[in-house]
């Protein structure tokens, strides 16, 4: 397709050239050549050969959004199917309760620390 409209553009500008060099031809004469045989018809041409690409690219978008929300779907029901027991956050929590600690961890605050300092 694109080798066609090249090849159809190359013509054209050829054409306008050929105008605006004439003894009787003008530059307005060679814009309305380029004008009408070249950019209008290869406007038209590429949007009717184009038209089989935008359907394709439209379906597979369609087809990518139904899957997207299958699996968002599926992804929802399976959150709502657990188990209390399978709820638990990474640190050892249950789902839904906030951890005691300042710094987020499962430890009691103030838990004992060895000290560090001379041996007499």
């Amino acid at each position: 397709m694109y080798l066609i409209a090249i090849a159809w553009g190359y013509v054209v500008l050829m054409m306008a050239a050929a105008e605006a060099t004439s003894a009787s031809g003008s530059l307005l004469g060679a814009a309305v050549t380029l004008l009408l045989y070249g950019v209008l018809p290869l406007t038209l041409l590429t949007y009717i050969l184009g038209t089989p690409g935008r359907k394709r690219r439209r379906k597979a978008a369609e087809a990518a959004a139904q899957v997207a929300a299958e699996v968002a779907n599926e992804v929802a029901a399976q959150a709502q199917a657990q188990t209390p027991a399978q709820a638990h956050a990474l640190d050892g929590t249950p789902a839904g309760t906030a951890s005691v600690a300042p710094d987020g961890s499962s430890q009691a605050p103030g838990a004992a620390v060895a000290a560090e300092g001379k041996k007499t």
